[in-house]
């Protein structure tokens, strides 16, 4: 898995230093507030675009090429940042990046779900969902380094974006992927529209938590920035409250993981969703008051909310037929960017009209239908086997 990740790593560093660049940028004064919005949702819609189009093109070409084509669809956009600064062209930009992003996920996804086994297919999410933690982390610690206010910030971002090409320039290439039965090779209809309807059918707090997955995993890094400048934090401050959602992320990836194979996944998101919205009001309320306080608020959000998405991708996965596995991730990936694309700029136009803190009305919000999805799927009658059979052959 190292040509795969390490790639995955580099691309994910850039992505996560132009997010927090472009962040700041758009938070200077002077900049209209629909202009904001307006780029601020470019990159979910792109992340969405890159959802639809992947699938077609793995299908062609395969996981490898498809990945290099998106990964130089990534520089293209990354080096355009460098070039201009004409704000409207970066609207184009944020958008080929999460499209270039997005891809990027569905391809590693639908390949761990076809390589991995039924025994070691958490073992290799849990390292896929640590690689993109620590990518996100050093790319806040980089653009620390570098200087939020650096004109050579956007360079070094599309740099890092160029050295994901060096495992495929050092001749490692990904391993292949086993051979598949001609059952399963010739997909019926149902396996290739495994709809968000079926799934909510057989896991509804899977598909309520994936969805509150697009609506924090990326808005949180998109709007912090944004969030700590309108409060008065300075520009170092506000990159290592990113940072610390990022590294409380990251901490919380492996014993989270542990659990969820040892206890009830459903009563692991339950006790998410509960800390997640805790800690939202928290910080809304208080956070303010004090700037160690807020730093403590931020790591426990981050811990619990940004690990809310392995759990339920693992608890959906033991609902389902191996052979629905590819067609559920990109259902779920849709669904994840659909989160993506409806709040970004609800979320900057709340917080124009009601302040600051109105960013946790909406990631609170989020949190609470997780809470409601986990008591629901542990309340109900567990689906039998034969019953979730019928349901995923419905769709």
């Amino acid at each position: 898995m190292l040509p795969i990740m390490a790639s995955v790593c580099l691309a994910c560093i850039g992505s996560a230093m132009l997010t927090t660049a472009v962040s700041f940028y758009l938070g200077k004064p002077g900049i209209a507030p629909d202009i904001v919005q307006i780029v601020l949702t470019a990159y979910p819609v792109g992340f969405l675009i890159g959802c639809l189009i992947t699938r077609p093109l793995v299908a062609r070409y395969g996981h490898e090429r498809t990945f290099l084509l998106i990964l130089t669809t990534a520089l293209l956009s990354a080096a355009g940042f460098v070039f201009t600064d004409f704000v409207p062209s970066w609207f184009c930009f944020r958008l080929l990046g999460g499209m270039s992003m997005a891809s990027m996920f569905v391809i590693c996804e639908s390949w761990i779900n076809l390589y991995a086994e039924q025994h070691n297919r958490g073992a290799m999410f849990s390292i896929y969902m640590l690689t993109t933690a620590i990518a996100v982390l050093l790319g806040q610690v980089l653009v620390a380094l570098v200087g939020p206010q650096s004109p050579h910030l956007f360079s070094v971002a599309a740099a890092t974006v160029l050295l994901a090409f060096v495992p495929k320039f050092a001749g490692l290439r990904w391993p292949a992927l086993p051979s598949v039965p001609a059952e399963q090779a010739q997909a019926t209809g149902a396996d290739r529209r495994l709809g968000p309807l079926a799934l909510f059918r057989l896991a509804p707090v899977t598909v309520v938590a994936i969805f509150q997955g697009g609506i924090t995993n990326m808005n949180v890094f998109v709007l912090t920035p944004i969030y700590g400048t309108q409060i008065g934090l300075s520009a170092s401050a506000t990159v290592w409250l990113v940072t610390t959602i990022s590294i409380a992320g990251m901490v919380a990836q492996t014993p989270v993981g542990w659990l969820s194979d040892r206890l009830d996944r459903r009563l692991i998101l339950l006790v998410q969703g509960l800390v997640s919205v805790t800690a939202c009001a928290m910080i809304a309320w208080v956070g303010t008051l004090s700037v160690p306080l807020l730093f403590v608020l931020f790591f426990v959000y981050g811990a619990t909310a940004l690990t809310i998405y392995p759990v339920a991708m693992a608890f959906g996965a033991s609902q389902l037929h191996s052979r629905h596995m590819v067609a559920a991730s990109g259902t779920l990936l849709l669904l994840y960017s659909i989160g993506n694309v409806a709040t970004p700029g609800v979320a900057a136009g709340l917080m124009a009209h009601l302040g600051p803190p109105a960013m946790f009305l909406l990631l609170g919000g989020g949190a609470v239908l997780v809470t409601l999805a986990a008591c629901y799927n542990l309340l109900r009658r567990p689906v039998a086997t034969p019953i979730a059979q019928a349901v995923e052959d419905q769709v």
